[in-house]
């Protein structure tokens, strides 16, 4: 996407639209979430073993995937590694030609986002549809997700319904059921002409080789049922050791992202079609994708890794709220994008991400695991400060201020004089217009006027006051 992060962010605050589509819906998250997390007995317990347990693994990763992979091929699917997002493609290419595949159906995949695979398809002359629902409605329109679960929650339904009469050919409405209804009658020959299957994976399940789908729509079952071949792309943290491992994350994603108790598929495939079998593909393949995950599990920024991809971050963030996926350039966004993306992208072209946060704590409070995303922001910013270059007007404020800041008179005298200007600006106490620097935050929002007396001037007076 064009321009950094302040740019798009400046953009998304003037789209009036993108503010009624995001205020419909992560509110409205927020509320469920709560409400999910209060109806989990003993939810802190679950918690702490659900992390516990993927820091765990994350410490043995390397034998875990060795074992996953064992378990898969006994269940009779081929395995295949990709380092990077280029490889995923060009093995998943491969096997769609080498089976003569001429139409993939694919379910929501994170992973397939980030490698950019419809594209490869498209350039091998293989046709590729989405058939998540939200998914669906951003390849009509030509777009990319903006949410982690919630694909168009930057669109409103009648956007939705322009799209769909634009490209579908069908009457415009902004009626959610009608809506629905023409994308089953679009998608359902979809799923009867694939020759592929394609999805991503919420866990991979190392005790036996399970590849668990959780999903709200059956179209995921559609996908690994129906065509001849069928591929799972699964970044290499998507393990959880066992069964039991799995249940107490399945019991936290569902109420972290929608406040479910649990989402209406969840999906268990452990290989191809065997023998006495109603349905199911011939083939099962499952690319294991780093594409920098190494990288980041080598870093400060580990951590990230056990994200179990509920979205309950960029709902609870203010930034997010605000301005909507796009603004963060990149498949992931919200507090947990603005760690993975530059650690799987490079910092460089992303440093502003880690900035792009108020670190009110707000992340690490919803998050299902406990990451600690603020700690993981402060790491990258620190970072980008030491590798990257700064801005000229940033690096001379900041010099200033060490230099202010660190002679207490001169501090002291500095601030008085900034409080009385800023106070003489002030209406009703509010100000409209900063001068200098501080006119960026008054440029989308009004700023407190600060007090007529400083704190430390009102505790010397009482002091006093108490001593006299």
């Amino acid at each position: 996407m064009s321009g950094g992060f302040a740019q798009r962010a400046r953009e998304a605050l003037g789209n009036q639209q993108l503010h009624i589509a995001l205020d419909r819906t992560t509110a409205q998250l927020v509320v469920r979430r709560a409400a999910g997390l209060a109806s989990l007995e003993d939810a802190d317990r679950v918690r702490d073993r659900a992390r516990a347990s993927k820091m765990q693994l994350l410490h043995t990763l390397a034998d875990s995937l060795r074992a996953f992979e064992a378990r898969l091929v006994e269940n009779g699917a081929r395995v295949h590694w990709a380092e990077t997002a280029a490889d995923a493609n060009r093995i998943i290419v491969e096997i769609a030609t080498k089976a003569g595949v001429r139409r993939v159906a694919k379910s929501k995949s994170m992973a397939s986002e980030q490698t950019h695979v419809n594209g490869a398809f498209e350039r091998a002359g293989i046709g590729v549809v989405e058939t998540d629902l939200g998914e669906y409605i951003v390849q009509l329109a030509g777009d990319r997700p903006s949410h982690i679960i919630m694909p168009i929650v930057h669109m409103t339904r009648e956007q939705v319904g322009r799209v769909m009469a634009q490209r579908l050919a069908v009457p415009y409405s902004d009626d959610t059921q009608t809506l629905a209804r023409y994308a089953r009658a679009q998608l359902r020959e979809e799923f009867l002409q694939a020759d592929m299957g394609l999805t991503g994976a919420n866990f991979g399940v190392v005790e036996n080789g399970a590849i668990c789908l959780v999903t709200n729509e059956g179209n995921a079952r559609m996908v690994t049922t129906l065509p001849r071949v069928y591929v799972v792309l699964m970044g290499i943290e998507k393990l959880v050791p066992t069964m039991a491992d799995l249940d107490r994350f399945l019991k936290l994603l569902a109420r972290s992202a929608t406040g479910q108790k649990l989402t209406a598929y969840t999906t268990l495939v452990r290989g191809p079609r065997r023998s006495g079998d109603d349905s199911g593909p011939d083939q099962m393949h499952v690319v294991l994708l780093d594409n920098g995950r190494s990288k980041i599990l080598a870093g400060e920024t580990a951590e990230i890794l056990g994200c179990i991809r509920c979205g309950a971050c960029l709902n609870a963030c203010p930034v997010y709220r605000s301005v909507g996926g796009h603004a963060y350039g990149d498949v992931y966004p919200g507090p947990v994008g603005s760690i993975v993306t530059p650690g799987i992208r490079g910092l460089a072209p992303f440093a502003e991400l880690p900035s792009a946060s108020s670190l009110c704590g707000a992340c690490r409070e919803v998050c299902p695991v406990r990451l600690d995303i603020p700690r993981m922001l402060l790491a990258l910013r620190h970072e980008a400060v030491e590798h990257t270059r700064q801005p000229a007007a940033l690096r001379m404020g900041l010099t200033l201020f060490a230099r202010v800041a660190s002679r207490p008179r001169l501090y002291r005298a500095a601030t008085a004089v900034v409080r009385r200007v800023l106070r003489s600006r002030a209406r009703d106490g509010w100000i409209r217009r900063a001068p200098g620097m501080a006119s960026g935050w008054t440029r989308f929002r009004d700023l407190k006027a600060p007090a007529a007396e400083t704190f430390e001037t009102a505790w010397r007076r009482r002091a006093a006051g108490r001593t006299s």
